[in-house]
């Protein structure tokens, strides 16, 4: 038992100490930090410190292929993915693969490649892993400067930012030319409920990419959230990779500013806090997408926005009583307000009934269905087909919300 005091204490801390497990240059008197700190004890030690992150890495990559093969096997093809809990066969889904017209799984082998090709990739991963954890040098700096490092050296540290935002903008120009050139996507806008199809007109206009940027989120702007169409996602795309691309350059070839040298704290710890919390605004706006966002998220594989189930319901209801011989263009509900169509604030044609607060929904089954003047009398009464029907009736009963409505 080693005895530590801290100075600001008047009365000895004890902490379990086992002298037979030590490592040299990373026990707990060494470095100031015990076992359970993690990569604390590795803050000096850059090849040590890589081996720790290339075998996160490898254990990422290993969760992501066992868990793909894991729904693989356990798909069921006559539900919905939504359905089944599935996390990662609706990504490869909305990038093409496997599927068909109105998003239906014609193919899972595609899935089982991507499994594989992740449990490769994380063997090799954690073999590299294990291998600067143990064998290689602990600090790059002698042996590899290129990849050494120290974290006070402002130079280097703008250096290592240039090359993440170049691999950044890399992966961004990946979606570019899967959307292009191989396959395409799955575009949830396409005629007749859905398909797989290659972009061919991007959106490259500056106004409109960065007007998304500078929409309000409420109001029914929806910021970049709004976005609707594959072409102003990719050219999107285009724009967000060509700035990473050229911004990492620029980081590269030249060094901080006199201003961003006293503002920013540069040492291991700051750069750590930095990076959670981008990841934490990274998260809230993937949050905002994946719940509102039907366009970039399709509906037929992650399930129905909150809104889009209300309004689901409400076209459900109005397709039978209509087939029932309501008309559905003049009956009041009890309030005397419409009960199947009414005004929404700016004189739309919109559903009545509670789901009157989701008026701007816009979704794949409903536009058809829609006029100048919001929703056409006469198209829902003659030109109704029956995947809208199907899809509204599935969406009415998976809302994401259990309390949205009284179904499901």
């Amino acid at each position: 038992m080693k005895t530590l005091y801290f100075p600001r204490r008047s009365y000895p801390v004890e902490t379990l100490f086992n002298g037979t497990l030590s490592l040299g240059g990373r026990d707990q008197e060494t470095t100031g930090f015990a076992w359970w700190a993690g990569n604390a004890r590795l803050i000096n030690l850059s090849g040590k410190l890589l081996g720790a992150h290339v075998a996160h890495a490898g254990l990422i990559v290993f969760w992501a292929g066992a868990m793909n093969l894991f729904e693989v096997a356990h798909f069921v093809s006559e539900k919905p993915m939504y359905e089944q809990g599935l996390i990662l066969l609706p990504h490869l889904a909305t990038l093409g693969w496997g599927v068909g017209p109105g998003g239906e799984v014609t193919d899972t082998f595609p899935y089982f490649v991507s499994g594989v090709l992740h449990l490769i990739s994380s063997a090799v991963l954690g073999f590299g892993g294990i291998y600067h954890a143990l064998i290689g040098p602990e600090t790059l700096e002698e042996s590899f400067p290129f990849f050494g490092y120290i974290w006070k050296d402002k130079n280097k540290m703008t250096t290592i930012l240039g090359i993440h935002l170049i691999l950044l903008g890399v992966g961004a120009f990946l979606l570019v030319f899967k959307a292009l050139y191989f396959g395409g996507l799955y575009d949830t806008w396409a005629p007749g409920g859905g398909d797989v199809r290659k972009i061919t007109n991007l959106t490259l206009s500056p106004n409109v990419i960065f007007g998304y940027l500078l929409k309000s989120p409420f109001g029914g702007e929806g910021w970049i959230v709004s976005v609707d169409n594959l072409e102003d996602i990719i050219g999107g795309h285009v724009w967000l990779g060509s700035i990473c691309i050229f911004g990492g350059i620029w980081h590269i070839l030249t060094k901080p500013f006199a201003w961003a040298r006293r503002a920013f704290v540069w040492s291991g710890e700051a750069y750590s806090s930095y990076s959670l919390g981008a990841l934490a605004i990274f998260g809230f706006t993937a949050c905002c997408f994946v719940w509102f966002n039907n366009t970039a998220y399709p509906s037929e594989f992650y399930g129905p926005t909150g809104p889009e189930a209300s309004q689901a319901q409400a076209f459900t209801f109005l397709v039978r009583d209509q087939r029932l011989g309501a008309n559905v263009g003049s009956a009041q509900g009890p309030t005397g307000l419409g009960k199947y169509l009414m005004r929404s604030p700016t004189g739309e044609i919109i559903f009545g009934g509670e789901t009157m607060r989701f008026w701007d929904l816009r979704a794949p089954w409903l536009e058809p269905l829609r006029g100048p003047n919001g929703l056409d009398l006469s198209k829902l009464k003659k030109d109704i087909q029956p995947w809208q029907e199907r899809r509204s009736a599935e969406y009415m009963t998976h809302a994401p919300l259990g309390s949205l409505n009284s179904v499901g």
